[in-house]
């Protein structure tokens, strides 16, 4: 891979864990990666505890909304390289089928959106967010410029399995 590689974080509702993850790939990256997030169900907004989440950690989230995923299923859509479902309802529905064909791997992430009461949805969301970043920072450390799309794929499903 000699360009830049483009990703997409998927789950159902599009607030929490892939915003997440969305937002740890563009801050980690330093460019490396253009990193998407999307929904099957879109929720609409993108959590607060989310937004709070990042924010309490220096992650920017500006720009970040809750979107379908058939946003990314059309032709002038961003050509994927991965897609990382992080629930297991997305990783379970029939996805479109993506420009590209791109490499899909399952990082299952328990959701915090709907922990109750809110100290421990905080928590919640925190133990999410240390989860990701802990994949994100082990993916991006591969050298994925010169690693096969298979390669890379079963380097991210290893990352998912110590997990």
């Amino acid at each position: 891979m000699n360009k830049t590689i483009n990703v997409l974080v998927l789950c159902t509702g599009n607030s929490a864990r892939s915003i997440l993850g969305e937002m740890l790939f563009n801050h980690l990256a330093n460019g490396r990666v253009n990193a998407y997030s999307a929904g099957s169900k879109p929720a609409g907004q993108v959590n607060p505890v989310a937004l709070e989440t990042l924010a309490n950690h220096g992650v920017p989230a500006a720009g970040a909304r809750s979107k379908s995923w058939d946003e990314f299923a059309v032709a002038s859509a961003p050509t994927f390289d991965f897609i990382f479902t992080v629930c297991g309802n997305a990783a379970a529905e029939a996805c479109p089928v993506w420009p590209g064909h791109p490499a899909t791997a399952h990082w299952g992430i328990t959701d915090p959106a709907h922990v109750e009461p809110l100290d421990a949805r905080r928590a919640a969301f925190e133990a999410a967010y240390r989860s990701l970043k802990k994949r994100v920072t082990a993916f991006l450390a591969l050298p994925l410029e010169t690693m096969s799309r298979d390669e890379a794929l079963v380097a991210a499903q290893r990352i998912h399995a110590e997990e």
